[in-house]
């Protein structure tokens, strides 16, 4: 008999466990579960592809975890994982910033992609967010004592957009040296920080370049003799071009797909675009200083930019959102194509007084922006950012402490 009152002690014991386990929940059972109920207050009852994608500090074993009590929730709701052939797609993104985890939901249905999250409470000290994705480094090009407001790379060196010349640099021995000025010649009043922009992807002999109230037209390469360097400027009020005319963003993806530039208007008394953009059909935005084609999901991009009141807003769908994250970026960003972690990231300069700025690398899985670089400290004030015509590195002006300006190029090392 002792023996029976013993057995039924210890499977009572056993069963008390088993039942105490299974009540217990871990640390991502409520966000899981959180997430799921707003994916399927998006989706409802279906089939849905599910990925899920890691930009967080979270092990790969909590990684795992987390994806089962997804698709364990997901299916509890009614949303069966298919493979290829669902129509409807669900991918998760675990990030983070400094303060706190951010889970991530981009909701597919045929065209139409909603948005749901899930913060997870804040991050320990020891858990601060990981910049180990890639390594940005810098390389001076050319130095110059007069302004720079924007540089075109040409086979044979460069040109300088100054606020009254453009400069005509030739490769030598050592370094870049200028050969030939032109002036623009027209008398205007420049607003406090001017700006200007290139584009020489129409022609590969030819290029534009805008600043304000100004739209000059020159070749690439000096004339014979050399000196002989002939850029002809206009007065101009005509829209700036924004992206070019070959989508950076959708050629990785789409070969050969030609696409119409976005134009901005610039208002020439400023140092701003208005947000009126051409075509016409094209939705207006707020005034902004920066703007940049950004990747999304497949065969598709979306628009960022730097508004003058220091938001940051993505425009995607139609609509246009705040990006989280973004609280420290300078006016300036570009795009760099790197092919590290998702293939592109925002490199954006900081915000502040104090000098020198700094360059960061920064995903953006949603509508936050996650750190992916350390900081890469600049050595001066950043005037100007923009990407590279082949999108593989990006371009800034630094201003240094003697007044000397500098054209670096900066470009990313995987780690």
């Amino acid at each position: 008999m002792k023996l029976i009152r013993w057995a039924v002690v210890a499977l009572s014991v056993s069963i008390a466990a088993i039942s105490g386990n299974a009540q217990k929940s871990g640390p991502w059972d409520q966000p899981a579960a959180a997430l799921a109920d707003q994916i399927a207050g998006i989706l409802g009852p279906g089939q849905a592809r599910f990925t899920l994608r890691n930009l967080s500090t979270i092990s790969s074993e909590s990684v795992s975890a987390i994806q089962a009590l997804l698709e364990r929730d997901l299916k509890a709701h009614g949303i069966l994982l298919a493979g290829d052939e669902g129509a409807n797609v669900v991918r998760v993104t675990l990030s983070e910033n400094t303060r706190e985890r951010l889970w991530i939901a981009e909701v597919a249905e045929g065209a139409i992609t909603q948005v749901a999250m899930v913060e997870t409470g804040p991050i320990a000290e020891q858990h601060a967010v990981s910049t180990t994705g890639l390594t940005l480094r810098a390389q001076t090009v050319l130095t110059s004592r007069q302004p720079v407001l924007a540089a075109l790379e040409t086979p044979g060196g460069w040109i300088v957009l100054e606020p009254e010349q453009l400069v005509l640099y030739l490769r030598a021995a050592d370094g870049f040296h200028a050969q030939s000025r032109a002036d623009i010649g027209l008398k205007r009043t420049l607003p406090r920080d001017p700006r200007g922009i290139f584009r020489a992807d129409v022609s590969p002999t030819q290029f534009n370049a805008w600043l304000a109230g100004v739209e000059c037209k020159g070749p690439t390469s000096p004339g014979q003799p050399p000196a002989e360097w002939t850029v002809a400027c206009h007065s101009s009020d005509d829209p700036w071009p924004l992206t070019p005319a070959t989508s950076l963003a959708s050629a990785e993806i789409m070969e050969n797909i030609r696409v119409n530039p976005v134009t901005g208007f610039y208002n020439a008394s400023r140092n701003y675009f208005t947000g009126v953009l051409a075509p016409s059909t094209i939705a207006d935005m707020p005034p902004f200083y920066s703007f940049a084609e950004v990747p999304r999901s497949v065969g598709a991009v979306a628009w960022l930019i730097g508004s003058i009141d220091g938001r940051v807003l993505l425009f995607e769908n139609g609509s246009l959102k705040p990006i989280a994250g973004a609280r420290d970026w300078g006016s300036d960003f570009a795009v760099l194509h790197s092919g590290c972690g998702s293939g592109a990231q925002i490199v954006a300069s900081s915000s502040g007084e104090a000098a020198p700025d700094s360059l960061r690398a920064y995903e953006l899985p949603a509508l936050e922006a996650i750190p992916s670089s350390a900081p890469l400290e600049a050595g001066g004030i950043v005037t100007a950012l923009w990407s590279a015509p082949d999108g593989r590195s990006i371009l800034a002006v630094v201003q240094r402490a003697t007044d000397q300006y500098e054209v670096d190029r900066v470009s990313a090392l995987c780690n």
